[in-house]
């Protein structure tokens, strides 16, 4: 067995002990070291081991996780999710699907301040799911909005899986959140006009409900309007270059504490919890780090990405089509693994393949649009059949609606998906010209 043969076997191996739920550190770590040890020897694992978590772990640029996690948990604690969704639903709760258009955009606020998925999704559930089932929403359209609406915490800046994107890939992590606004936007709009066409040929599963009076929208923007501007003064920061993105995140997680307390929903034992979680979830990401730094180093030894390069620039396919090719490959792992389990496991693969291609771009421009396209394919995983990650969330916290109605929730929001990625292709721009001003 050759050495690329032997790197696709455990390829594939770690894929499925992965589907199967085995922790994604410990998978990546097993099957690398393993493979490791069989082509370089145990000399050469120990030595890795020696060098290889520390060297991964230790930078400065990794500092900017832990940062935007605790601004995410203070401003859950904190209840902006619902500040944010009463807002929304007063300006726009009234009109046909407008509880469900205030959600979309109930995410993409809290998502501007959050950065993950699940915890967007969850915490939008918690306040958007009653509200929609008392006013007569249907299951498919309650659910569907809220697992696509959760999946745009990952998207619109600050967003984890980008910072870990640029890790792997030495881009700047300013330059990939600016990459990510306008798709944010098209993500944001392209919901509501599925939300909108949904309701019109399904007029039963969106009763329009009272108007808000004026005064009352007019005070649910107390809290919206401070929300807007830790957002645009830590994204104008970095823009401006008055801070790096670590200070960028430090400054919002301390405004966002400030909100918090001035709010009155933060008391200390909320304060050490969100301490506790962020150091939690902080230390899982560092141990998956840890995981695909011995991975990777297998599969350097293997030569895997060389190859794969070289058959592809050998093959006679226009490099379009080569890169839809590696859209569909995650669009089909996205329904069985992880968002940042794909990422670690393939992005090493691919990455050095895609840069490769000749797509008129200079080599950053198609790393940073190669990072948004498969943040946003990643992002598609989270709600598609028959293992869509966000709709099981979703599902779990409506007890009164089956799971096979909130995957059909969901497919007005594929479309839209699949809308926005045929742009992107199409359109480099919308992705590379605000990080161009930079």
């Amino acid at each position: 067995m050759t050495d690329i043969e032997f790197g696709g076997l455990l390829f594939g191996v770690c894929l499925v002990l992965i589907a199967l739920r085995m922790p994604v550190a410990i998978a990546m770590f097993a099957v690398g070291g393993f493979g490791f040890s069989v082509l370089a020897g145990w000399p050469a694992l120990l030595g890795l081991l020696n060098t290889g978590p520390f060297g991964r772990t230790s930078g400065y640029t990794l500092s900017v996780l832990p940062l935007f996690l605790l601004m995410g948990q203070f401003a859950t604690r904190a209840g902006l999710g619902r500040s944010l969704f009463d807002s929304a639903r007063a300006w726009m709760g009234h009109r046909r699907g407008g509880l469900a258009i205030s959600t979309v955009f109930g995410c993409a606020a809290f998502g501007s301040i959050c950065g993950s998925s699940f915890a967007t999704a969850a915490t939008m559930a918690s306040v958007a799911m009653p509200e929609m089932r008392r006013s007569g929403y249907s299951g498919a359209l309650a659910t569907g909005s809220l697992a696509a609406g959760g999946t745009l915490g990952i998207l619109i800046p600050p967003s984890v899986i980008l910072v870990i994107y640029a890790i792997i890939t030495e881009q700047s992590v300013g330059k990939l959140f600016f990459a990510a606004l306008v798709p944010g936007v098209i993500a944001t709009l392209g919901y509501s006009v599925a939300v909108s066409v949904y309701v019109r040929l399904n007029p039963a599963s969106a009763p329009v409900v009272p108007a808000a009076p004026f005064r009352e929208r007019v005070r649910s923007l107390r809290l919206v309007v401070p929300v807007a501007a830790i957002f645009l003064m830590v994204i104008g920061g970095i823009y401006l270059g008055v801070f790096t993105p670590t200070e960028g995140a430090a400054i919002g997680a301390a405004a966002t504490l400030l909100l918090a307390s001035m709010s009155g929903r933060m008391n200390w034992a909320g304060f050490v919890s969100s301490l506790l979680e962020t150091a939690q979830v902080t230390a899982a990401i560092f141990l998956i780090l840890i995981g695909a730094e011995v991975y990777n180093g297998f599969l350097a030894l293997t030569r895997i990405p060389i190859e794969l390069a070289n058959a592809f620039a050998d093959s006679g396919l226009a490099p379009m089509s080569i890169l839809i090719g590696i859209l569909l490959v995650y669009l089909i792992l996205g329904c069985v693994m992880d968002s940042l389990a794909m990422i670690l496991l393939t992005v090493p693969v691919f990455f050095p393949l895609v840069t490769g291609l000749e797509f008129g771009l200079t080599e950053e421009e198609i790393a940073i649009w190669f990072g948004i396209l498969t943040l946003i394919v990643v992002e598609v995983g989270l709600i598609t059949p028959p293992i869509g990650l966000n709709v099981y969330v979703i599902n779990s916290l409506a007890d009164d609606v089956p799971l096979g109605e909130s995957f059909r929730g969901v497919f007005p929001f594929l479309l839209s998906d699949f809308v926005r990625v045929a742009i992107i292709l199409a359109v480099p721009a919308t992705c590379l010209w605000l990080p161009g001003l930079l």
